[in-house]
């Protein structure tokens, strides 16, 4: 029996693999997609041939972690970003130890290569001033300033995805009584983000100029075609840089669509929301994703320090009695 070709087994899973025994969605398609695309171009550079004259045999453990390397140090990726094309790279080998066990041998060794650990950074977010100041640097007099603008209101006020703010279609916006989107998250995952009025109001205006049929993309680009992951991430960089003129705060943050969707999380964290709302609300898989806001927000730590006394004293924070000690208690 003629074992398969590395471009055989590679093309078998993405066609059979993820796309019909898995229905893995587009994203997925896409990540798996780049990696190999990384790694076929790091093995033409360093084995010195076409990815479809590799062999299986050419992509052993130590060559992966060459690659892997290669990533970190070379490409400047991160640690996360390291793990998830090695999660590809697993997935492809589990793959070929079943569909052709004589190499089975190789696939485990690969396939026993561990995830790297990463330092966990405090989550970024946006307090409700830089969040007003974003929002209000889009032009309103242009019509990408009007579109710009309600796409910025959507995102901090659901905490939708990048993925899902260019995915989200006419039909989509419903805003009768209890005004809310409804969309296909992570894991094809629908849910209901509620919209507040003023959001509700921008977004009615919005799709009367928007015109669009009930399958077309609430936000297009100026072709009208949907927005890229790319041109999401340049509107919210670009208002960032706006709006840092009017909230100086905004100068030490890095602003992101996460951000974004961080954003919407703390402010119903900060109104009291329950952590399991805030999770279905998000499309968590876990109640336990969620709790990394707890973490972030001091606030809440502090209210709950305030809720503690030392022995002999009276419960709350040191409040200076003497306008001076305040103020230097202030800075």
């Amino acid at each position: 029996m003629i074992a398969a070709s590395f471009q055989a087994l590679l093309q078998s899973f993405f066609v059979d693999r993820l796309l019909r025994q898995r229905q893995a969605s587009a994203h997925t398609i896409a990540g798996y997609r780049d990696s190999f695309r990384l790694l076929l171009q790091f093995a033409a550079q360093r084995l010195g041939k076409a990815p479809s004259r590799l062999q299986i045999e050419d992509l052993d453990a130590p060559f992966v972690g060459e690659f892997l390397d290669h990533l970190e140090k070379e490409r400047g990726n991160s640690t996360r970003t390291r793990n998830a094309r090695l999660a590809a790279i697993h997935s492809f080998f589990r793959y070929v130890a079943l569909t052709e066990p004589a190499h089975a041998l190789l696939c485990q060794r690969v396939i026993a290569m561990p995830s790297k650990r990463h330092e966990r950074k405090p989550i970024a977010f946006l307090d409700r001033t830089e969040i007003d100041a974003l929002v209000a640097a889009p032009n309103p007099l242009t019509w990408t300033g009007r579109r710009d603008r309600t796409l910025l209101t959507v995102a901090v006020q659901t905490g939708l995805r990048v993925s899902e703010l260019i995915g989200l279609l006419c039909q989509d916006v419903v805003l009768r009584t209890g005004a809310h989107v409804c969309c296909e998250g992570k894991g094809r995952k629908h849910r209901c983000a509620p919209l507040r009025q003023d959001a509700a109001i921008m977004l009615r205006e919005w799709l009367k100029e928007r015109m669009g049929q009930p399958s077309d993309v609430v936000f297009p680009s100026i072709r009208r075609g949907p927005l890229s992951r790319d041109a999401v991430e340049r509107i919210v960089t670009n208002h960032a840089s706006t709006a840092k003129e009017r909230c100086p705060s905004l100068k030490s943050k890095k602003v992101t669509p996460h951000v974004l969707r961080h954003s919407a999380a703390m402010d119903l964290l900060q109104s009291g929301v329950d952590p399991s709302v805030i999770a279905l609300w998000l499309g968590h898989e876990s109640v336990e994703t969620t709790q990394m806001y707890l973490h972030a927000d001091l606030r809440l730590k502090e209210e709950a320090l305030a809720r503690t006394k030392p022995a002999g004293a009276s419960p709350g924070r040191y409040r200076p009695d003497d306008q001076l000690l305040a103020f230097l208690e202030a800075l």
